[in-house]
């Protein structure tokens, strides 16, 4: 990416001529893939253009990312491009402000071509509950993950300099970037800026990036991250220069999750995640088995009480009032909503909303969702116990190799929930994760789950220079 960059800051690439030959890219490869949901065509050359006369006048000298081409789950608002969160109920919504996150990447000289498809709200493991299914770019009658699927399908299919943002809420960036064979990481909740991201769950969600190179993640990383006034869980914390980060994992401690191998584990993906180690294990690093078993035991139960009890609050602003579909208003209020709401989320926003109402309501509230935060905060303690220790601690990312659509649609809701076993732990505790793809097995792509400390992003992309190359 820097050698790009640096062809653009000396006029060997001219900016506006590449951006549309990216947009025609991006056309011919959504045909076949179904990544995005809008290909900002207009916005895009609107901002090469802009550059093109900055790189002229030479004002470009510190751009972070100058020329990069980056797209954004349809959950993060661009302004003015239709943004639905992979809804039919915000179809024809145009927000009138960027993200923070858009904002700070569009300030670095990155160029915004489109809105990446995904899960309905973020809502699945493999992004086939929306209106817009992405293909794995591997193998198209398998599954890209979810819920970022279009996000880490267009990363890994592209062939120009491109970064992905996503957003995870239970595992919705490691899970697709495994599934697609590319980078993803999950920062620490706060570290990023949730301002202009269309929430699942407040207390969860983060926004991250996706792409083919550790420099490419850690650039986008440090370029989204810091405090933001609009935000108020932003962190005022120092950013560090995750883009100087060299591979360097000599004397590292590694924990390695033994409850999250065996049983219900594909042998593949064990196999594959077990060389993954080894080879950080040669590079240096001390490996260890570790005992790890709150997060695996209890987290889905409690990601998915605090998660659907969120969920089911700030999709009631979804009401056909405001913004979005609507319908012809003939009866009462409480008709027009049910109407609204009924026609146009899916079968799955459909369960969650009930499923999060119910474990709120008066009566429920205690033994449910209140009993899930304090199972939360002992999954916290469980994890601070162990990084008293070790730098990161290992886990596969997903325990399956993408799966086929054919197969998908023989599961029960509950088999998709599984999907995400090893993920929700770190989500629900607001620590950073990456996936790293460690190989390919049936020629499909396997990915390394690495889980840091709090705002220790740091380790993990130094961890993760050792498969650059893979």
């Amino acid at each position: 990416m820097n050698e790009y960059i640096n062809k653009i800051k000396n006029k060997e690439i001219d900016i506006v001529e590449h951006t549309h030959k990216v947009i025609e890219e991006c056309k011919k490869i959504n045909k076949e893939y179904n990544y995005f949901n809008i290909i900002s065509e207009k916005l895009a050359l609107a901002q090469a253009t802009a550059l093109k006369k900055d790189i002229e006048k030479n004002n470009v000298k510190n751009k972070k990312l100058l020329g990069v081409m980056v797209s954004a789950k349809d959950a993060i608002c661009v302004k003015g491009v239709e943004s639905t969160a992979g809804s039919k109920i915000l179809k024809g919504y145009k927000p009138l402000f960027d993200a923070t996150a858009i904002k700070k990447a569009v300030e670095q000289g990155a160029i915004i071509i489109g809105k990446t498809s995904q899960d309905e709200f973020g809502f699945g493991s493999f992004a086939v509950n929306t209106y817009n299914i992405p293909k794995n770019p591997h193998d198209k009658t398998r599954s890209c993950g979810g819920s970022s699927g279009g996000a880490a399908g267009i990363t890994a299919k592209a062939h120009f300099p491109h970064i992905a943002l996503g957003e995870s809420t239970g595992g919705s960036i490691a899970a697709p970037a495994s599934f697609c064979g590319v980078f993803g990481l999950t920062p620490t909740y706060g570290r990023v800026s949730r301002y202009g991201l269309m929430d699942f769950g407040n207390s969860l969600d983060k926004i991250g990036p996706i792409g083919k190179t550790i420099g490419e993640v850690s650039a986008l990383l440090e370029t989204i991250s810091g405090h933001d006034d609009k935000e108020s869980t932003s962190l005022n914390n120092p950013i560090e220069k995750y883009s100087n980060i060299k591979a360097d994992v000599k004397g590292m401690k590694i924990g390695i999750i033994k409850e999250a191998f065996g049983n219900g584990v594909e042998k593949a993906v064990d196999k594959t995640v077990w060389e993954g180690i080894k080879k950080l294990e040669d590079a240096g690093a001390k490996v260890e088995e570790i005992s790890l078993a709150m997060p695996i035991e209890y987290g889905l139960a409690t990601y998915y009480l605090i998660g659907t009890s969120e969920a089911s609050t700030n999709l009631a602003k979804y009401c056909g009032m405001r913004y979005g579909a609507s319908e012809d208003m003939k009866d009462s209020f409480n008709e027009y909503f049910t109407k609204v709401r009924s026609n146009n989320f899916t079968e799955e926003s459909k369960r969650r909303i009930m499923l999060g109402t119910f474990a709120r309501m008066s009566g429920y509230r205690d033994a449910y969702y209140i009993k899930a935060l304090k199972v939360r905060t002992k999954i916290i303690e469980e994890y601070k116990k162990q990084f008293k220790k070790y730098d990161a601690l290992v886990s596969p990312t997903v325990p399956v190799l993408p799966t086929k659509f054919s197969e998908i649609e023989k599961l029960s809701p509950l088999q998709h929930y599984m999907m995400d076993v090893m993920l929700v732990g770190p989500n629900l505790a607001g620590l950073p994760h990456m996936n790293v793809p460690v190989g390919f097995e049936n020629k499909l792509p396997v990915g390394m789950l690495l889980i840091g400390n709090h705002l220790e992003e740091n380790k993990l992309l130094q961890l993760g220079n050792e498969f650059e190359n893979e």
